[in-house]
């Protein structure tokens, strides 16, 4: 038999045994035949089926692992922003032909069920998916590296607009189960808060022990992660707060009914939501205790599995990796420390050494507000002895900078972990860290030449640049199958897991023929989309249109502001002139704005009072359209960025890190209207200035400004007229004639500012660069061969931009794991 025959008669088999096993399942999880089955009955139990064949390889790579007991990555991050997991996991198991043909044949609609399952409210925006794209490539990879963070009961929220205004309501992605975790209340780890810490002296060694503490228990969820193709299956293990005593029986007995249970719902309040809010000693006391309740869990199970191993503990390092994935686990420095003295009985300078060789921090922002740091007496009797450890750590650390710069205390307090009150995390993290990166090449020199420039002269060799990447498999393969079908068709399919090839298609961007087929396939994604817009919006767009599209975190600086202003000023120029020469564009945005970001809020707000008044324009004659895509996620993504021609990435030069809304945009052929600014400086090193809309201040000329104070936008504003025009537009009733001050905090905070600079993220200075970038935009999207061409040299230098290769690098510089044998 040859080998084509025998994979149709596999591919058959396969089909004949999961076609009956939808039937079983449903049969014995719910007493339902397909008749009678729900979407989200259909749902669980394919999604179990398939989990069936992910267990067996999770329990060979576990197999593996034990016995080749090699190095191993921990990645501690806040988020994880994992998205449906169905869909991802048929791809990567190389399943999804098959589950399509049982779908066929038992008359199932696949799209449904996979809509049925729910996002994973484990994330709000890049660090989350960033982590779960990171997960994903180092299965694919064949390394063994792990993901730890919280199972929040709630996500951050779940968006809806009501009147134009952003509303918060729960986001409860967890009431109906998650079909791909499993519970291990048999591993539980005690944290505890609070409290007194006493010492004694026990068989001539010095013991540490908490008093009075409050103390939760931890329990892991693990969740299996699946690379492509690969045999190795790694977890990500997600901590949930449990109380010791569920409940006072004493007290209930009593009719005490809420008391008795007070301390139940009090642990558990601390897994129940991504974020609280921080603006008031609770909100602060709640974050603190989320941090350091998952890293404690997380680094006393990484202690305990090592030590079940049966290795030495002056081997740690050299068994373990931990990386933090910005500041928020940085307290797992001190709680290493922690266990390595109290439990291990080692001493500082051993605990120390094996700490900082053990210990990875990536930095993500240069946002001196996202610089995490804690109140130093809420620190202090949150966490005693976590203080007592890092007050040590900051006393040495300060001696020793004393020795290198003796006399220079400016310097040493710049440096100092605890100074003026206040516990410095990103000091933490570089001081008990062996390495420290930054996630694009301008976001590293920005940490070496200003955030943390004393820290690098001080250390130069622990500073390194790894700049992101998203995983092109999920972005590209599952999100656009008929365009990764395409490429496959012409360079074959190894880009799946060397995206690197993708370079082989500079050849056809000249090719009518190539540029046709990709050209054909935006536009069903983009009728795709239309039609999920007119469903649910009520909005009729023109898929001939430009979709021009922003969507991430609603941020000042990343500048949704800028985008809404140039399409006022689209909009006079229409209302100006009737037959204003422009090619018809949509407009699409999609975001959240944290609940208590004022200036975000009335961003959406204006946003929907422009698509309310400029939709509804007959003048217009359909020339413009605005749609905000409510509740942004990770699904809805997979549903815009295919279908997008334009990708907004207009942040203000020098403040976004990285970005990687920019490279899945990028892998899909959208071409980049952007500042140079986080990892748009490497795409355009990559794909050429031509093919990118570059404009505005550089991060250069931001900082000039800065440090000399000499910006002044209210002149700009009066030599502008069209500029004029606009601002003028947001207080004089032309948006809401009932409401005419509605935005008058947007107008004078870009004019006269409110309690700092005005205009702080240069949009006045951008506007007109940005508008012109816009016109050489539209006039290249009438020449098809010109714009395709362009597209498609885009797809051909995207596969740097793959996680693949950020953790190939990140391997060989900074964890230096094994690549696993599979037997």
């Amino acid at each position: 038999m040859d080998e084509k025959k025998s994979k149709e008669l596999a591919f058959e088999e396969m089909v004949d045994t999961m076609r009956e096993e939808v039937e079983l399942k449903l049969q014995r999880m719910f007493g339902r035949t397909l008749k009678t089955a729900t979407d989200a009955q259909l749902y669980k139990a394919m999604a179990t089926l398939l989990r069936d064949r992910v267990m067996e390889k999770w329990a060979y790579s576990k197999e593996m692992e034990y016995e080749t007991n090699g190095r191993q990555m921990y990645y501690l991050s806040m988020e994880f922003l994992m998205g449906r997991l169905f869909g991802n996991n048929l791809m990567n198991l190389g399943l999804d032909q098959q589950v399509a043909q049982v779908c066929k044949e038992l008359k199932i609609d696949l799209d449904k069920v996979r809509d049925s399952e729910p996002d994973a409210g484990l994330g709000n925006g890049g660090l989350g998916r960033l982590a779960a794209c990171f997960l994903d490539s180092l299965a694919t990879l064949g390394l063994e590296g792990h993901g730890n963070g919280i199972r929040y009961e709630y996500g951050l929220f779940k968006q809806k607009i009501v009147d134009g205004y952003q509303v918060e309501v729960p986001d409860p992605w967890l009431e109906d189960g998650n079909i791909w975790e499993i519970a291990k209340p048999e591993e539980p780890e005690i944290i505890s808060f609070g409290g007194t810490i006493e010492r004694r002296i026990e068989k001539g060694k010095e013991v540490v022990k908490y008093c009075d503490a409050q103390c939760v228990k931890a329990i892991p969820y693990d969740v299996p992660v699946v690379g492509y193709d690969s045999e190795v299956v790694n977890t990500l293990r997600l901590w949930s707060a449990r109380a010791i005593k569920p409940m006072d029986m004493g007290l209930f007995g009593q009719g005490r009914y809420v008391d008795s249970v007070a301390e139940k719902e009090l642990a558990e309040t601390i897994t129940k939501v991504l974020y609280p809010e921080d603006n008031h000693p609770e909100g602060k006391s709640l974050r603190l205790k989320q941090q350091y309740f998952f890293v404690s869990a997380s680094i006393q199970s990484i202690y305990r599995k090592f030590k079940k191993a049966g290795n030495n503990i002056f081997d740690f390092h050299k068994k373990v990796a931990i990386h933090i994935n910005d500041t928020h686990p940085a307290l797992g420095i001190p709680e290493l420390m922690r266990i390595l003295m109290d439990k291990e009985g080692l001493d500082w300078e051993d605990s120390w050494r094996i700490t900082c060789q053990t210990f990875a921090y990536t930095n993500h922002t240069i946002l001196e507000e996202a610089l995490e740091k804690w109140p130093q007496e809420l620190f202090k009797s949150l966490l005693p002895r976590i203080y007592e450890i890092v007050h040590e750590i900051n006393e040495i650390f300060c001696r020793d900078l004393w020795k290198k710069y003796p006399g220079e205390w400016e310097k040493i307090g710049s440096m100092a972990i605890i100074s003026y009150g206040t516990v410095h995390m990103s000091k933490l993290a570089i001081a008990g860290s062996y390495s420290v990166n930054g996630v694009a090449k301008l976001h590293t020199d920005i940490l070496k030449e200003d955030v943390f420039r004393d820290f690098y002269q001080a250390c130069p060799s622990k500073f390194r640049a790894i700049t992101n990447g998203v995983t092109h498999r999920r972005f590209l393969a599952k999100a656009n199958a008929e365009l990764a079908d395409l490429i496959t068709g012409y360079i074959g399919e190894d880009w799946m897991k060397a995206p690197q090839d993708l370079e082989r298609l500079k050849t056809y961007a000249k090719d009518s023929s190539f540029q046709k087929n990709v050209a054909e396939i935006r536009l069903k994604n983009k009728e795709s989309l239309a039609e999920h817009i007119e469903n649910q919006y009520g909005i009729q767009v023109n898929p001939e249109s430009i979709f021009d599209v922003q969507v991430k975190r609603l941020h000042e600086y990343k500048r949704q502001l800028m985008n809404a202003m140039h399409i006022m000023f689209l909009y006079n120029k229409i209302l100006d002139n009737p037959n204003f020469p422009m090619h018809p564009r949509t407009f699409i945005f999609g975001a959240k704005a944290a609940p208590g970001y004022h200036n975000a809020k009335m961003i959406i707000k204006l946003i929907h009072s422009l698509a309310k008044k400029i939709n509804n324009d007959p003048r217009v004659k359909d020339k413009i359209k605005i749609v905000f895509m409510e509740n942004y996620r990770v699904s809805l993504a997979e549903k815009i960025i295919p279908a997008s021609d334009v990708s907004e990435q207009i942040s203000t030069a020098g403040k976004e890190a990285s970005g990687t809304g920019n490279m899945k945009f990028m892998f899909n052929g959208a071409l980049t209207i952007g500042t140079l600014d986080g990892a748009n400086v490497e795409m355009k090193e990559a794909v050429g200035n031509d093919n990118m809309y570059i404009f505005g201040l550089t991060s250069e000329e931001v900082s000039q400004y800065y440090r000399e104070g000499h910006y002044r936008p209210y002149e700009i504003y009066e030599t502008n007229p069209e500029l004029r025009l606009v601002l003028d537009q947001f207080v004089n009733g032309f948006l809401d004639s009932e409401h005419p001050d509605t935005f008058r905090g947007l107008y004078e905070g870009l004019l006269y500012g409110h309690y700092g600079m005005a205009d702080p993220y240069f949009v006045l200075k951008d506007f007109e660069p940005y508008c012109q970038a816009h016109t050489r935009l539209g006039l290249e999207y009438k020449k098809p061969d010109i714009w395709w061409e362009k597209a498609i040299l885009n797809i051909a230098a995207a596969g740097i931009f793959s996680s693949d290769r950020t953790i190939r690098d990140y391997n060989q510089q900074v964890w230096k794991l094994p690549f696993v044998k599979t037997k």
